[in-house]
Parts: structure tokens; sequence; C-alpha cells
């Protein structure tokens, strides 16, 4: 069993009260690691480390703040496949998407704010014929960071690396179900000589470690990517302390499909959208709008496609769909199947658990699942499942498929798929999602804002937004 510790003014030290959690790993639903369930001792201890490094790192040129950034993000480089083998392990993922995805995408993040920060303006002059006024950005102080299971490095070093580059120091607590690549991350920035106390990690769940932070009355900020239910508690909680928000949550995302799209192009990353990371990415396909004429081919075509998925073992590297993070996720993901079958959705493919022989007989593995015949106002189709499960839903035109698109509390994303350039513009600004992406999936430039609409978000990460937040 390893041991877990938190990462306070440079230093690795257990929880103060002594309390751990156990850490499972998803493919054999075994307890490998313990770690820390910290309480509000333990992060005032966090604050008081931060806020005593505030002055000198702030005070740091953003370049000499983006050379240690450079720095750590050149160590986890070194290690790629070894953090790609932890993330795996943590997650359930395969190890191929953690070192094609989640550990790239983290040395990128620490390196984009580190290039970023250079174009941002930090003092602006504002000059007219009665005045002369400066605006002058100024670090927050010390702000929270509170990242998600499912992309846990990915987005772990997505909010700490804005938060750091400003001059903030930070309090960050990763989730308690894949803590391990936090953990070693501060490692690295023990090696590249991070001073003390700029970015502290404090392990436990939410219900203690992270009502503690929010709760905290002077930690200045918080950002924080889950789910819509437990950002709605920060937004109550931090109400009376009145601090930042930035809030990334929940998602129910259509895909639109029309008849006049790439139908290859299309398939292909419609199955990619649906079910990379077992369909928990908080900008997955969900939902499945598909125009009546091309309807029967796509759902034999999408079956036929889904059933050549590679399931299994996660740290092997021909596995292209792994296991459920979390068993608690798995009962959850399989609840919502047995709900479709109540409300006479039809299981065309998946729809059940899959049982391996050997050391993985215990893992929490779900087949990917399409259903279809769900009402459009059915449970299935309005809340967010966040696993490999979809609905199929054909429509007629233009009109129908926006409405359908639309008919959710949530919206963070959306694809539209046509070879008609003013079509899917038109389809696309009708859409209220944060983001829509036509003709593709995930294809991102960080320079953008990111953030849903609805009840998938509050405030917007990337770019010039992500920086600016932390102002």
């Amino acid at each position: 069993m390893e041991t877990i510790y938190n990462y306070v003014n440079g230093e690795l030290i257990p929880p103060r009260e002594g309390n751990y959690l156990q850490v499972f790993a998803p493919s054999s639903g075994q307890p490998y690691a313990k770690v820390p369930n910290s309480c509000y001792e333990d992060v005032n201890q966090a604050y008081e480390s931060a806020n005593n490094a505030f002055d000198n790192w702030s005070e740091l040129t953003s370049d000499e703040r983006g050379d240690y950034l450079i720095a750590i993000a050149n160590e986890l480089e070194k290690k790629i496949d070894f953090f790609s083998q932890l993330e795996s392990r943590d997650t359930g993922k395969p190890i191929t998407l953690a070192k094609t995805l989640d550990i790239p995408r983290s040395i990128l993040n620490l390196k984009f704010f580190s290039e970023s920060s250079k174009k941002f303006d930090f003092t602006i002059e504002l000059t007219s014929k009665n005045s002369k006024n400066t605006i002058i950005r100024s670090p927050i102080g010390v702000v929270g960071c509170i990242s998600p299971w499912n992309l846990p490095l990915y987005l772990f070093s997505w909010k700490i690396a804005p938060a750091l580059i400003t001059g903030n120091t930070v309090i960050a607590k990763p989730s308690e179900i894949t803590p391990f690549t936090a953990f070693k991350f501060s490692e690295l920035c023990q090696k590249v000589g991070l001073p003390p106390g700029v970015l502290n990690i404090v392990h436990g769940n939410g219900v203690q470690t992270g009502k503690a932070i929010v709760a905290h009355p002077k930690i200045k900020a918080i950002s924080f990517t889950g789910g819509t239910n437990t950002g709605k508690k920060i937004a109550q909680k931090a109400i009376g302390t009145f601090k930042k928000l930035a809030l990334e949550m929940g998602g129910k995302n259509p895909a639109i499909i029309f008849s006049d799209c790439n139908y290859d192009n299309m398939i292909h990353n419609v199955v990619k959208s649906s079910f990379m990371n077992q369909g928990q990415i908080c900008l997955c396909t969900s939902r499945i709008l598909v125009e009546m004429s091309i309807y029967e081919k796509f759902k034999s075509d999408f079956i036929n496609r889904i059933s050549k998925l590679k399931i299994g073992d996660p740290a092997k590297k021909t596995t292209e769909f792994g296991a459920i993070t979390s068993l608690s996720q798995f009962k959850k993901v399989m609840s919502y199947i047995k709900r479709a079958k109540n409300e006479g959705g039809k299981v065309l493919t998946g729809g059940s658990s899959i049982k391996f022989s050997g050391f993985h007989k215990s893992g929490w593995y779900i087949a990917p699942t399409v259903i279809e015949d769900v009402k459009i106002n059915s449970k299935i189709n309005q809340e967010e499942i966040f696993g490999p499960v979809v609905t199929l839903i054909p429509f007629k035109n233009e009109s129908e498929a926006i409405k359908i698109a639309n008919d959710t509390k949530y919206g963070l994303s959306a694809t539209v798929w046509s070879e008609d350039k003013v079509k899917s513009n038109r389809v696309s600004e009708g859409l209220e999602a944060g983001i829509v992406w036509e003709n593709c999936w995930m294809v991102r430039d960080l320079r953008t804002p990111f953030g849903g609409l609805k009840s998938s978000g509050y405030g917007k990460e990337g770019g010039g937004r992500g920086i600016s937040f932390f102002y």
C-alpha cells in the first residue's frame, strides 16, 4: 500500500489528524494507495505557507515565474512514460490515451501559459484630452484550484499554470479518486526548486477538504471543474466571502449529423467523441441526433464500429477502451442504463457490465452502450451520465435538430456534421453551447476562451480569459 502526502511549504507531509482514504485501481477494483483526507487545519497550514510566499513570488517578473513552469514541464516530459502509467492506473483509461493526450496536454498547459503571459498586457495606458489613466493588473493573492478525477493532471495543470504565472500562490486539491500524478508532480516542483509555499497540494475529499478550501475566509478565488451539483454548492458556500469564482461543470453534449456530412470522417470521430476515456470527458457526445434519411445506415455502421473497439486491461498498448474510474461512478452509469430500459429505451449494443477473469475479475468495466427510442424529456436524455452511454435521436430538419439539441439545462459543447458550410454555421449559431465544433471534435486552440452556458459553466478559462481571472 503506497502512501500519498500533502505538499505544503515545499515539503511532503502527512495530514495533521492522520486520516486517509483508500485509492483504488479501476482495472482491478483493488486498493493500492492511501491518500490524506485533509482537514481545515491542513488547509489553513497551506494557506499560511502560500500567504508567506506571495510577496516574493508576485514580485518576480512573469518571465521569471515562467522559467519555473518551463522547468517543471521539461522534467515532466522526461518522465512521460512513468506519469502515463500512473494516470492509467489511477483512472482506468488506456495507457495509450494517457501518453498521447493527458500527459502531453499537461506539459503543453505549463508551456502555453508561460509563453502567453509574455503577450498579456499587465499594464494598460488610456489617454484622452482630459486625462491619462494607468490600469495595473495585480495578482489576487492566495487562490484555490479544485480539479476533477477524469483528466487528473491535464486539468490540474490547466488551473495552476495561469494562477502561478500571474503571480498568485496556490492551494490545489486534486480529486481523492485519482491523486497520484498530482502527488508525483509535487516531487517535480521540489526537483526544480520551486520556492516553498508557491504551490501547495492538499489532498482529500470534497465534503471535508474541498469545503475547507471554499470556506476559508482568506482564499481569494476558486477555480473549479467538476459536476454541476458540486458547483452549485461551491457557489452557495463562497457567496458570503465574495470570492471570485470560475466553475466549469457538466454537459449533455449533442452531435448533430446531417446527410450531407463527410460520412467516413463523421463516424470515425463520433465513435471517438462518444467513447473516448469511457465517455468520461465533459466534452464527450451524449446525444447523437441523426437526420432521418441516414438514420438506419448510421445506426448499423455505428454499432459495427463500436463492436471492434478493443476493451480490456488499460495497461496494454492495444487497449482502446478501459475501466470506469470509480465504483460509485460504475454504479451510477449502470443505474442510468437500467432506468433507460424501464423508460422503454431499446439497447442496441452494450447495456451491461463486462467481467474478466484473473487479476481484472473485480474491475469496473461497462460495455459501450447505445440506446434509442427514449423520449427527449426523459432523464436519460436530460441528465449527465458521464460514462459510455449515448442515445440516438432522429430528426427531420435543421430547426427540429436545434430545438432538440437545446432542450436541456446544459450548454457545454456540441458538434455539427455537414459539408454545407453555410448550414453548419447557421446551426452552430443557433446552439446554446459554449463551444461548437464543425466537422471535428476536441480540436483545441488554447488561446480561445473555454466554458459553458446555462448549468454548464460560470466564467471562462483558456487564453487571456484564463489569465485575467487570476487578477
